[in-house]
């Protein structure tokens, strides 16, 4: 949900998106039910995903120093 958020601040996805994404995580039982979200509101977390890099995080390899201190 912080990323969502984030998005939100970020101005990339207006309040009214950002509340029917984050009722549909908060209703879903697992990710697969997360999945069944409908197509409009995916797009607009894809292109808010894309503006912040999300992907390009997740694909990183970790940093060497990754969960010390």
């Amino acid at each position: 949900m912080k990323t969502i958020d984030e998005m939100l601040n970020l101005d990339l996805l207006t309040r009214e998106q950002h509340a029917h994404i984050s009722d549909w995580i908060a209703r879903a039982a697992s990710p697969a039910e997360i999945l069944q979200m409908p197509p409009a509101l995916w797009q607009a977390v894809e292109r808010a995903s894309e503006v912040m890099g999300v992907d390009a995080d997740l694909q990183r390899p970790p940093a060497l120093d990754a969960g010390l201190g």
